[in-house]
């Protein structure tokens, strides 16, 4: 199902994996930056499931980011917000089969919540763009691609 935004434009639902929601709502300085300014415009619906806010919230915490309580919270409850937590059943279309099973979640619910894009910089996610049974629903796309995309539009 496409909704339409207010403009009377087609709404693009859009999953992001956890590494791209960590760039777009945790770092101020994203270069992706345009990409969540889609999501706070209205233009597209990024989609989550509790799983995957099980996963930003855990790596929110990781020490490499040095992220203190408030601003692990603040991005968390940031992305809550800005996201649709999809809790629609699963849909029989086969998948393929993601070689780190915590990244199936991600192909899963892009499946699932008939999204547009699934966005990733993550190598064994972008191997399953290559599959033919995904090119009837969903992109498997880098960022920096769909920025580009953005840009030249």
């Amino acid at each position: 199902m496409v909704t339409n935004t207010p403009q009377g434009f087609p709404l693009r639902r859009v999953v992001f994996d956890t590494n791209v929601i960590l760039s777009l709502w945790a770092f101020t300085d994203s270069r992706f930056a345009p990409l969540r300014a889609e999501v706070d415009a209205g233009r597209w619906l990024a989609l989550t499931r509790p799983d995957c806010l099980d996963e930003l919230r855990r790596v929110l915490g990781y020490p490499q980011f040095k992220f203190d309580g408030a601003r692990q919270d603040a991005a968390y409850a940031a992305y809550e917000r800005a996201a649709l937590c999809w809790q629609g059943e699963p849909l029989a279309a086969a998948l393929p089969r993601c070689k780190d099973r915590d990244d199936q979640k991600f192909l899963e619910l892009a499946r699932d919540g008939g999204a547009h894009w699934l966005v990733t910089a993550d190598k064994l996610l972008l191997r399953c763009a290559r599959r033919e049974r995904l090119q009837d629903m969903f992109q498997i796309v880098r960022p920096e691609v769909l920025l580009a995309a953005l840009q030249a539009a």
